[in-house]
């Protein structure tokens, strides 16, 4: 797995939520014979032993059972014992949802079938906005408990915590929750990590600016998952592919960003190679 990835000619490596505790030695063993470096890591990573497949969502911060937060913080520390002994500087993470109906997946095929900004699509999207909003505070003041807990474990081992940005409208913490939730942690072990194709559908759904958004938090952003968007809401293509206006948003990024592509499964080593060769030719190395 890790030499096929440095062989498509990428210096880094961020680890996902997927991988399995058995193949830590491995890991461990190419970045200690120098063969493999590590941008970050995806929590929970590894895989927790009792969850059978990729699920950075099987626990959560937010939860209203302690137990579950519990195990979330735990399984975060071992993430961030990873990244330490792997010498990765950031983490990845989710930090949960607001239990209400989905409405993400509800507005994208209201999109698809060309009633975008109907009447029926924006009595649904405002119906959305007043549950969440309503019912926001007890989980995020859960989620902060977590936080806190986690950054004063993270500090001494020098690894950051990038908060990821979110497809789904439901999920923690939105847009607007961000920017106070950085400021009341006032951590520099906290920032952001931009998802361009979640942030993508979001704007394509009319739920915010991509731009407006990252002029407001971009230099409080840490690194990126670097994909690009098929309108509505077909993420994880290789850049320069799709919908996401790069060449607007990239400057609005700091240089010291970690860029990460973060692609389909489906997609070929030719079509990733070439949107490595475009970026350099953009953006530099």
């Amino acid at each position: 797995m890790l030499r096929e990835i440095v062989d498509l000619g990428f210096d880094r490596v961020e680890l996902g939520h997927g991988i399995r505790i058995s193949l830590m030695p491995g890991i461990q063993k190419m970045y200690e014979d120098g063969k493999v470096r590590f941008s970050s890591l995806h929590n929970f990573c590894p895989l927790p032993v009792e969850v059978l497949g990729a699920s950075p969502d099987c626990y959560q911060f937010s939860s209203a059972y302690g137990k579950e937060r519990d195990r979330a913080v735990k399984q975060t520390f071992q993430t961030i014992d990873f990244a330490e002994r792997l010498g990765a500087p950031f983490i990845v993470m989710h930090l949960g949802e607001i239990p209400m109906k989905p409405v993400t997946d509800s507005l994208i095929k209201l999109a698809r079938k060309g009633e975008l900004l109907s009447r029926k699509y924006v009595r649904e999207k405002i119906r959305a906005v007043e549950k969440r909003e309503a019912a926001s505070a007890a989980h995020l003041d859960r989620v902060k408990d977590c936080l806190r807990r986690i950054v004063e474990y993270a500090a001494p081992k020098k690894v950051k915590l990038g908060i990821e940005g979110r497809r789904g409208y439901e999920e923690i913490p939105s847009e607007r929750e961000l920017p106070a939730l950085l400021d009341e942690l006032n951590s520099p072990q906290v920032g952001y990590w931009h998802d361009f194709g979640h942030i993508q559908i979001k704007e394509n759904l009319a739920l915010l600016d991509h731009a407006e958004w990252l002029r407001q938090i971009g230099p409080r952003t840490f690194g990126c998952h670097v994909q690009d968007c098929i309108w509505p809401a077909q993420d994880h293509q290789p850049p320069f592919t799709g919908d996401v206006d790069l060449a607007q948003l990239v400057p609005l990024l700091p240089k010291d960003c970690a860029w990460v592509w973060e692609m389909s499964p489906r997609k070929t080593t030719d079509e990733i190679q070439r949107s490595v060769k475009i970026w350099k030719e953009r953006f530099g190395g």
